[in-house]
């Protein structure tokens, strides 16, 4: 089981596709390099350090905790 978490972007580094992103008062460094078209205040799942994929202002908000992403 993968599991990841819903985060805010707060910053991007468009040159290294990077972004500083909010889990609760963290903050944390991820890496763009699997998600297209991500702005500030967008919402994502990460998952060991990697934005899996963008998801909606409501989704990243109702849920603070982890998501099950993936099942082997």
């Amino acid at each position: 089981m993968c599991l990841a978490l819903p985060a805010r972007v707060v910053s991007i580094d468009a040159d290294n596709a990077m972004a500083t992103v909010l889990l609760g008062e963290v903050k944390k460094s991820i890496s763009l390099a699997l998600v297209d078209d991500v702005q500030v205040d967008d919402f994502v799942l990460i998952h060991v350090g990697y934005a899996l994929n963008r998801i909606s202002d409501r989704g990243g908000r109702a849920h603070p905790g982890p998501a099950v992403v993936c099942s082997h």
